[in-house]
Parts: structure tokens; sequence; C-alpha cells
């Protein structure tokens, strides 16, 4: 969970429910031993056998479970290796190797923070550190830029700013992989306050569409059913949570703390993006499932929402939402009277829906309680369901009373 830095991080204070700046953790939560010295001096020179370049350190700017990052600056010439970059440097082998792997994988994409170069180094005491030089990320992570700047972005930049990242994260998902540590530690703000996705250290194969086994996470920004252990394996759609969370922190201005799903309304957005942050990290059976399928949200206006027409209600599954002028009970009798059979809510079952007043403290805006966004989701999967207002309703039922 240590990613690209820059070299003046504000400081962050503390705060309840912060997200976590501590190292990942693996599950079972074993303590990871910290390893409070720095792997690299400042001022040492450090040479890749790989490409034969020299580093030299500057200051840390970063640390978590899997090694430090450092600023560097490259010394000698060349064409593809900038003069200012970052170092990152670990003990361990695992996560380098991962990182080196989809930094070969994800080369040139506008989007990915640049691997430039990935080697060993022997140390003098027989240790060996895994080293990647990465790029520069000017205005730092995320988190610290949203702390420092004080404010959100605006719904235009914030949609097409995570669509760039969602690219990233749609390619990794066509190939049936997850990232699993989509934090904003872990996206960083480059020149014209571009993101770019960086910290593949945790990304995993799955072998099925059912995901792959929960074996590390950063439990503070990880949905709260994977941290419990209610759920056995990370799916995509526990990507989409992630960069869900991402959204709402955009807009919201602050990534000190994750969004809780009664935030959502408060939020200075539209109420399509409202919806669209609600069904990430609402529900896990909800979710939008693949990174492909949230872009398409965030390109895409909002659903319809108008009333169709019915000539009966006879054999019909209905279900109501919102305020209604009489009580719900007495129109869930009238319904029954002209034939319909009458639910709780939107399933699979369902082929009419009449809609009332909207409730002003609605999930996720005006069109957007969850009932509503529950008829959405399904229509978009291919459910025929008609939508009634309540003067519709009252005049189909009362056609059927007797003169």
């Amino acid at each position: 969970m240590w990613g690209v830095a820059s070299a003046s991080k504000a400081a962050l204070p503390a705060r309840d429910s912060l997200i976590s700046a501590a190292p990942t953790r693996t599950r079972p939560v074993r303590p990871i031993p910290a390893d409070r010295r720095h792997l690299l001096a400042p001022a040492q020179v450090i040479t890749s056998p790989e490409s034969g370049l020299q580093y030299r350190i500057a200051s840390l700017v970063g640390s978590g479970g899997f090694g430090q990052v450092f600023l560097a600056r490259r010394l000698g010439r060349s064409s593809s290796v900038p003069a200012r970059l970052c170092v990152k440097v670990s003990a361990r082998m695992d996560g380098w190797v991962r990182e080196a792997y989809f930094g070969q994988l994800l080369e040139g994409h506008p989007r990915a923070i640049r691997v430039f170069d990935a080697f060993a180094l022997a140390r003098p005491d027989g240790r060996t550190l895994y080293c990647l030089a990465l790029e520069y990320a000017r205005h730092g992570d995320l988190r610290a830029f949203l702390h420092g700047s004080g404010t959100g972005w605006s719904e235009a930049a914030a949609r097409r700013e995570i669509a760039g990242i969602l690219q990233v994260l749609g390619r990794l998902h066509r190939g049936q992989v997850l990232h699993r540590d989509l934090t904003p530690m872990n996206v960083f703000v480059c020149e014209g306050r571009s993101l770019k996705l960086g910290d593949f250290g945790l990304v995993r194969q799955q072998s099925d569409r059912r995901g792959a086994r929960v074996d590390a996470l950063n439990p503070m920004l990880a949905p709260s059913d994977i941290v419990a252990g209610a759920v056995p394996k990370w799916q995509s759609r526990d990507d989409v949570y992630q960069v869900g969370q991402l959204l709402g922190m955009l807009v919201r201005g602050d990534a000190r703390a994750r969004i809780r799903l009664g935030e959502i309304r408060a939020l200075p957005c539209s109420d399509h993006l409202k919806e669209i942050v609600y069904r990430c990290i609402g529900e896990r059976r909800k979710r939008y499932e693949t990174a492909d399928e949230l872009i398409e949200a965030l390109k895409s206006p909002p659903a319809s929402l108008k009333a169709g027409r019915l000539l009966g209600l006879k054999g019909v599954h209905l279900a109501f939402t919102g305020i209604l002028s009489r009580p719900r009970k007495q129109a869930a009798q009238a319904a029954r009277r002209a034939g319909a059979r009458v639910h709780g809510g939107p399933s699979a079952q369902t082929t009419v829906v009449v809609r009332g007043r909207p409730n002003p403290r609605q999930a996720a805006g005006r069109d957007a309680g969850l009932k509503l966004m529950e008829i959405k989701r399904l229509r978009a999967k291919g459910q025929r369901i008609t939508l009634l207002n309540e003067q519709q309703f009252w005049r189909l039922v009362e056609r059927r009373r007797p003169t």
C-alpha cells in the first residue's frame, strides 16, 4: 500500500475513521515487523545492473508494509528515464515482482504510473533489496492533494479523471485480474491534475469469475463484508466499491475518511452521480460488476423514469414506492382486488411499480431512492417494468368498481 509521492506531502491530522496509512495487512492478521530504519540513505548512489543507470537517493517520501519510497535523481544521460523520479525499495520480492510485471504490461498507458527500471540490489550485509524506478507524481497522492487544497473537484473533472483510472482497471478486469488496493494513497495527481493509478503490489489473478481469495487487504478502505470475513473472495465488484469511494471523495474534497451511505445525499454533485456512488458502495450484489460497466454508467445520461401505460392490473406483479396520498395498506388492497400480486419491493418478478411523491430523504436524490435504483438496475438487465404514477394507478383500480 505504498506508492509514489511528492517531496512535500502535507501533514494529515488524526481523525476518527481515517483511511489507514498503515501497512497493508494479510489475513489471518499477523503483525508485520516494522523496520524503522531507512533501507536507503540520503545521497546514496545505487546502480541498476539491468539498465546500467545510476540513481542518487534524496529524501524519504513514503513508506508502508511492503517498503519505502524515495525521491531520487537519475545520473548520467538517458532518453527514456527522466532526471527526476522516485525509487521504491523493498526487502520483499513478491510485491516487487508483481509491480515490475504490471509496469511492463501497462507500459505507455497514460493513466498508469510508469515503471522505468526494475532491479535487485545486493547489500553489504548479504541481504537483497528490490528496487523500482518510478514516475514522479508532482502533486503527490490524492489523499494529500485533497487535504492540501481543501476543496472538492467539479463533477465534470471527477467523472473524467475517475473514468481515466477505470481505463486501467478495465484492462485488468478484462484479463481476469483484480487490483484490490484502490485507495487514495495509490492514486496520484500528476501534471494538469491528471490522475494516475500506481502500486500493483496486491494485484491477483482470479481463476474464474468467483474471485480471488482474500489473503491481504487494506482494512480501512476494503468493503466491510470483506474485512469481516463474511465473503471469502475478492471480486471485480469489490474493486468497483473502492473506485466509488474515490469518486465520492473527489467531489467531497476530502479523502481522509471513507464515504458512508448516509452521506451520499449531501454530496455536492448531481443526483445521477450520487446514484452511481451509491450503487458502487452499496449492497454487494447490486454493484456494477466491472470497471467497464462503471465507465458506461459515467458516460451515459440518467435512466428515464417516465410513467408508462397499462390497460389493467390483472396478473401483474406490483410494488409501491414513494409517498402515496392514501395509506399504503389501502392501495395494496385495491391492487389485489384488481387482480395484481403485491410485493414489498422490486424483484426479479416485478412487472409494475407505482410511484408516489419522492421522499425528500431518499438515499441518493429525487430519482434515486432504494427502490427506484433497483428498478433501474433490473431494467438495465433487460427486465420489463412499467412505471405508473399514483393517478394512473387509482384510475385502473377504480375501473373495476361496480357502478
